[in-house]
């Protein structure tokens, strides 16, 4: 693993409850899209990499496919097992994916490739799973930043707290435009043919609450910024986060975030 993958695993570790609790609606919102990006139906032999708590697989499984799961963190395949009993779930990281080349009809990774160190050798390792001509699929968060990370990040501003210094980042040499002409040369540098890129916009309601406790309990990147502060810079967060959350509400109090992604299929 490099140093990138190495952190994001210690980043995920022991948070699946806490993500589900928090971030995974956000994530679900793309899975429909995902799964007829990658033709998926009755009888479709599929992968889901980076199945997080199964909310991909679930809605694979309910369209009669037969799916396999694999995600990096133990407790997210616990989950995964219990939203989607029907799937074959195991634990394994990109780009080491435990299955003979072309074992698949098709492939999707839903926000996966920006938890990864090395973009193009998951692509490649997501292309030599499926069969050749079956589709791959994945989600990217892209530019402009949801409103959500923006809520957290002007908090943290606001609260004059620091992120960590030693927060992980890519390689330039393996970084890639967060455009949809980007992603589309990634799929395209990783050999897939018939390429092709959308943006997917949509608006998240959420709760205050719960939006803020995925943030407190360090899940993803976007949140080591305040868990890992000291107890009083996390409390100065929590009254600036306070103080902004009428701005992202709706008349019902709930959080409206609208969120940007894009989602890039091609052929194996």
């Amino acid at each position: 693993m490099s140093d990138f993958d190495e952190a994001e695993r210690q980043i995920w570790a022991g948070r699946a409850e806490a993500f589900r609790d928090s971030f995974a609606r956000l994530c679900a919102h793309t899975a429909p899209a995902l799964l007829d990006a990658a033709g998926v139906g009755p009888g479709t032999r599929l992968l889901d990499v980076g199945t997080g708590s199964g909310t991909v697989a679930a809605a694979a499984c309910a369209r009669n496919a037969r799916v396999f799961a694999v995600d990096a963190e133990p407790g997210m395949v616990t989950l995964a097992r219990r939203a989607a009993p029907e799937a074959h779930l195991s634990v394994a990281a990109l780009p080491g994916l435990p299955f003979a080349p072309g074992s698949f009809d098709a492939v999707v990774a839903n926000f996966v490739i920006n938890h990864v160190g090395r973009p193009a050798a998951a692509l490649a390792a997501l292309r030599s799973a499926a069969q050749p001509g079956g589709r791959v699929a994945a989600t990217i968060w892209c530019d402009p930043l949801g409103a959500g990370h923006e809520l957290l990040n002007r908090a943290v501003a606001e609260a004059g707290a620091q992120p960590p210094a030693d927060l992980p980042r890519l390689d330039p040499a393996d970084d890639f435009p967060r455009t949809g002409a980007g992603f589309v040369a990634l799929f395209e540098g990783a050999g897939f043919t018939d390429v092709a890129c959308q943006p997917v916009v949509w608006d998240h309601v959420a709760q205050p609450a719960e939006w803020w406790g995925g943030a407190a309990a360090g899940v993803g990147l976007i949140s080591q910024a305040i868990s890992r502060q000291d107890a009083g810079t996390v409390a100065r967060i929590k009254a600036a986060y306070d103080r902004l959350v009428p701005q992202y509400s709706g008349p019902d109090g709930s959080l409206v975030l609208r969120y940007h992604a894009l989602l890039a299929r091609g052929r194996a």
